[in-house]
């Protein structure tokens, strides 16, 4: 065991060497330098294990073992490999590399399975360069078109299919994936909160993902010198963003029941010291387990950012990402409990109060989930950490799991 301990670090290490933020965390951006980077070094890996090795037209990779029936739906093992500014070397690549020790132990132990088993490392799901978040698995499943594909820009105004080509990826190959070559997806997720580690608990067996939504708010004003216009003449826009964020807590804490909202970015035009600013962009994302608080916060906030709107200040929201809340399937995750039960791996059943690619293929096809504890409850910054003993401990649960599922019939 402890040679899989070993690579399991050694494979966390190599990926967080992809960076464009030396010293200062993650940061690896999709169809970036550093993207390619890690996308090589997961290709190389999957093809030292055996695994027939290809990508989609968004740049989503995958590692397939074949299966003795022939033209049989593939169990997919992964997770995303992009991440946000600074983050940590645990969020995404974790799930990225239990898929690929997956793969290795079913060809180290010599199991040929009847139905495929594929790896998968996924794009842009943090949303951290095109926005909205979840891209390479909401494209898959056809949720976004191929002309919303194209119209997407990063901030500097590079377009995804230009950023493809400039790395050297395709975008002319096929992009969606038929939900009937799927007969499962397992994920594996560093927790990214406190309970696990509280509770002193290596598993949790992730049973629902709250719902979210993330909405670009853009406020037009004027620009002015900010010494020769008078107060009562300005229409500045980022006083009337100011206004609105400052409010936008409160929805929150009015709905209750872990309803959380926030703003995540937000950018300034033309973001000049003595410059009156004309334009503000600002993201809001809502999470809540219950669909019905998504949607009143939603309202609450549109009816906010129109309250602002007069003569000199102009409004608009955009609706970046909808996603449901989503309860899991519970024979999947009877199956993940059961083999930490056989192992003798403690767990507990928790929701994730952040979004994963596991939600959206969990409206196409049977998905179970796995987190592991993560130090001091902290992610999406330089000091995410987790065991690599923990890590160790779900690749046994999901190779366990992944050899009935690719066995069995149902």
């Amino acid at each position: 065991m402890q040679e899989l301990k070993e690579r399991i670090e050694r494979h966390i290490n190599q990926l967080s060497e992809f960076t464009a933020t030396p010293e200062n965390g993650t940061t690896r951006l999709t169809y970036s330098v550093e993207d390619l980077q890690a996308r090589n070094y997961i290709k190389d890996t999957m093809k030292e294990y055996g695994l027939q090795v290809r990508e989609d037209g968004y740049g989503n990779i995958f590692g397939k073992l074949d299966g003795t029936l022939i033209n049989a739906p593939s169990v997919i093992i992964g997770s995303h490999f992009d991440s946000v500014p600074n983050g940590g070397a645990y969020d995404g690549p974790a799930g990225v590399i239990a898929g690929l020790e997956v793969a290795g132990l079913f060809v180290k132990n010599n199991v040929a399975p009847r139905y495929p088993l594929e790896v998968v490392a996924l794009v842009e799901e943090e949303g951290s360069r095109f926005g909205g978040g979840l891209m390479g698995s909401r494209g898959m499943m056809g949720l976004l078109s191929d002309e919303g594909f194209r119209s997407l820009r990063d901030r500097d105004g590079i377009s995804t299919e230009e950023a493809m080509v400039k790395i050297g990826l395709d975008p002319s190959l096929p992009r969606r994936r038929d939900p009937k070559t799927m007969k499962a997806f397992l994920e594996l997720h560093i927790e990214q909160g406190p309970i696990l580690e509280e509770k002193n608990i290596p598993i949790g067996v992730v049973e629902a993902i709250v719902g979210l939504t993330q909405l670009e708010i853009t406020i037009q004003g004027q620009a002015g010198h900010a010494g020769t216009t008078p107060m009562d003449r300005r229409a500045d826009a980022l006083v009337a963003a100011a206004t609105i964020i400052t409010q936008l807590p409160a929805f929150a804490v009015e709905e209750g029941q872990g309803t959380v909202i926030t703003t995540g970015r937000l950018n300034v035009f033309p973001n000049g010291a003595n410059v009156i600013p004309n334009k503000v962009v600002f993201t809001v994302d809502i999470r809540s387990g219950k669909e019905q608080n998504v949607l009143n916060v939603i309202e609450k906030t549109k009816a906010l950012i129109h309250s602002v709107c007069n003569d000199n200040i102009q409004t608009s929201v955009d609706q970046l990402l909808y996603i449901q809340p989503k309860q899991f399937n519970e024979r999947i995750t009877s199956l993940l409990k059961k083999q930490s039960e056989e192992l003798n791996i403690q767990y507990c059943s928790i929701n994730s109060g952040a979004g994963h690619d596991a939600m959206v293929f969990s409206d196409y096809t049977d998905v179970g989930m796995l987190f592991i504890p993560s130090r001091d409850g902290l992610s999406h910054c330089p000091e995410e950490w987790s065991d690599s003993v923990h890590l160790e401990n779900a690749i046994h649960i999901l190779f366990e799991a992944a050899k009935r599922l690719t066995e069995s019939e149902g």
